[in-house]
């Protein structure tokens, strides 16, 4: 069984860093994807950054260039490094895995959230103006 669970999230001002950890267990990196999602009041659940099996990295627009995503298996951690942060980033933000993933990363960013089996329950990041 995959378990995820989140952490790191806060509030912080414009233009403000965050990092958040992902900490995963019984997932199989090697035949696995994992990814960051995230979700703002009444809006639906948008990817955010996804990682394939090979660790090719893909963004989404809206965070590109702003955003890094990395895995560290030894520690079993998925990170999300959140930079230059803006009010439109405040969400609930979700990691989430599959174990049965083998397209290349650009391709699932556009398969959505609809796609990963496993999440964790969420942490929220508040950004202020």
């Amino acid at each position: 069984q995959v378990r995820l669970m989140e952490s790191g999230g806060g509030s912080v001002q414009s233009g403000g860093s965050l990092t958040l950890s992902c900490a995963v267990s019984g997932h199989t990196y090697s035949s696995g994807c994992m990814g960051w999602f995230r979700q703002a009041p009444g809006k639906e659940r948008e990817t955010v950054s996804v990682i394939d099996s090979v660790q090719r990295k893909s963004y989404s627009e809206s965070v590109r260039g702003r955003f890094t995503t990395s895995l560290n298996k030894d520690l079993n951690t998925l990170y999300l490094a959140m930079n230059n942060l803006r009010p439109e980033d405040t969400a609930i933000y979700y990691c989430a895995a599959d174990s049965s993933c083998f397209a290349q990363s650009s391709y699932i960013l556009r398969q959505g959230p609809s796609r990963f089996a496993y999440w964790g329950q969420g942490t929220q990041v508040t950004v202020s103006s």
